[in-house]
């Protein structure tokens, strides 16, 4: 399969997370991240099961995945169910934006050019037309549940830093992202049972964080992982754009929540500055 294929296969899972997401934001944080970044796994689990090898990773190395796929999910989870799903979906989908910025100060040798602060100008501009568009078109988002913005800036911060970290690494294999899972997974099942309240999952339930696990937070992964190896890292970033487009058409179908002008607006202006700062040479 070629890159562009394989890179669209990821885009069009991770499409579905913030749906998924949503239509589980009652289970408790913890425990749907774990469950679902476990099953998410899932496909690593034969290659290890042949060459222990396939899950060997420095220390290092294995705490950026856990920082990157857990932090990520976490937050974003929570952000999905305390502010409104589709602004906050926005608000996440800033971190190609953050790599951008964040590059010069966490990769050595490069630097921000001019295009380079108009775009997140133009970015973090998306972000507060999404936010205060929540807020004035929704009487629920109130001061207590607008701070859920706060969480959806915090994972696309760790999507962006995990993405240039792992520049900064031993090259791993594909295999060793079932590996980040497992043990992001086993951390956060932990973490529920010591901070959350027990729940008892139905058989939709059940359904929806096995499509959560073996899609957008398993399958998509290494999908992506081997299109960033076959293709052009450049190209295959520029499709990584049709994600929010996805993702917000998605989200406004499964919500029944209208295209507005400030979802519309907020949408135009975060996906032209994560171009624009890519485009920036």
């Amino acid at each position: 399969m070629s890159a562009t294929l394989l890179a669209l296969a990821a885009i069009a899972l991770w499409a579905t997370l913030a749906s998924l997401g949503t239509a589980l934001s009652h289970l408790p944080p913890f425990l749907l991240t774990g469950l679902a970044l476990i099953i998410g796994s899932i496909p690593s689990w034969p290659l290890v099961l042949r060459d222990r090898s396939a899950w060997y990773v420095p220390p290092r190395t294995l705490a950026l995945g856990i920082y990157g796929l857990f932090g990520f999910h976490f937050l974003l989870f929570i952000a999905l169910r305390h502010a409104p799903p589709v602004e906050a979906n926005l608000v996440n989908y800033l971190w190609p934006l953050f790599m951008v910025v964040l590059a010069p100060a966490l990769l050595p040798g490069l630097s921000l050019r001019p295009l380079h602060l108009v775009a997140a100008l133009l970015g973090f501009a998306g972000a507060a037309i999404a936010i205060l568009g929540a807020r004035e078109g929704a009487a629920s988002v109130t001061g207590a549940s607008a701070w859920g913005f706060l969480p959806a800036l915090g994972s696309a911060f760790i999507w962006a830093s995990y993405s240039l970290w792992t520049k900064r690494v031993a090259a791993f294999p594909t295999s060793a992202i079932g590996l980040f899972g497992v043990v992001s997974g086993v951390l956060s099942l932990a973490c529920h049972a010591l901070l959350e309240t027990s729940v008892v999952l139905s058989a939709k339930d059940g359904l929806l964080v096995a499509l959560c696990g073996l899609g957008p937070l398993g399958a998509a992964f290494f999908v992506w992982d081997m299109a960033l190896k076959r293709g052009d890292a450049r190209q295959i970033g520029i499709l990584s754009y049709l994600t929010p487009l996805g993702s917000t058409a998605l989200l406004l179908a499964v919500t029944g929540r209208p295209l507005t002008w400030s979802i519309g607006l907020a949408a135009g202006l975060i996906i032209s500055a994560a171009v624009m700062g890519t485009r920036a040479r």
